[in-house]
């Protein structure tokens, strides 16, 4: 009885290998197809997400390096030349409008603070226009606002961390407070990320307040 018991057991079992053979190969194909197209989504997804981050980061080095000139007429030059499509020509549009407008102060700073509240843009390019706007605006806005802007700007990691520490140092000096102004100078030399012509304004305004520049 055992045996036949067993018989019947090795028969099933070879009946399901040989259901399960017939099911491999009637339909593996579609197992392989869904694997193919998970890991394909997931690689376009990354792709996607790398691509946006590269474009938003050149975008955002563009507009520094744009804002960084030495006058309006290069600096609304350099803004015009600058590729964008989106919410990226949204904020370009408002960026120009503003160097535009430095004559009309209170448009401008106005445009400047729509922007910063303007929650359909992205927090990046809202920090920019809250910088831009106390930038431009410096000792004729509160300086208690100033000072909470530009302390959240000036945080590790942050985009603008450099240009929040440049406004910081001149918020400081403002306040008459030189000291704490060439501390924030003197560290921010050492900050990476530092642009040349950042670094020259910070080191220009060491010398003329009198600080020394320590030796690397």
């Amino acid at each position: 009885m055992s045996n036949t018991d067993s018989f019947i057991d090795e028969v099933s079992e070879e009946l399901r290998r040989d259901r399960v053979t017939r099911m491999m190969k009637r339909y593996g194909w579609l197992a392989v197809v869904l694997v193919v197209a998970i890991v394909g989504g997931a690689a376009w997804y990354e792709w996607q997400r790398a691509t946006e981050r590269a474009r938003a980061e050149s975008f955002g080095d563009a507009i520094l390096a744009a804002l960084e000139a030495p006058d309006d007429a290069a600096r609304r030059s350099a803004l015009r030349g600058i590729e964008a499509d989106g919410s990226q020509q949204g904020l370009l549009n408002l960026l120009i409008a503003a160097e535009a407008l430095r004559d009309d102060r209170d448009a401008s700073l106005a445009a400047l603070e729509a922007a910063t509240h303007d929650r359909s843009l992205p927090d990046s390019y809202r920090q920019l226009a809250a910088l831009k706007r106390l930038t431009l605006g410096g000792a004729d806005i509160d300086p208690g606002e100033r000072e909470q802007v530009l302390s959240g700007l000036a945080q590790p990691g942050q985009a603008f961390r450099p240009l929040a520490l440049e406004q910081l140092a001149i918020l400081r000096l403002e306040q008459g407070e030189q000291d704490a102004a060439l501390t924030i100078l003197r560290d921010l030399l050492v900050e990476p990320d530092v642009t040349e012509s950042l670094r020259r304004r910070v080191t220009q305004m060491i010398v003329a307040l009198g600080g020394e520049i320590d030796a690397t």
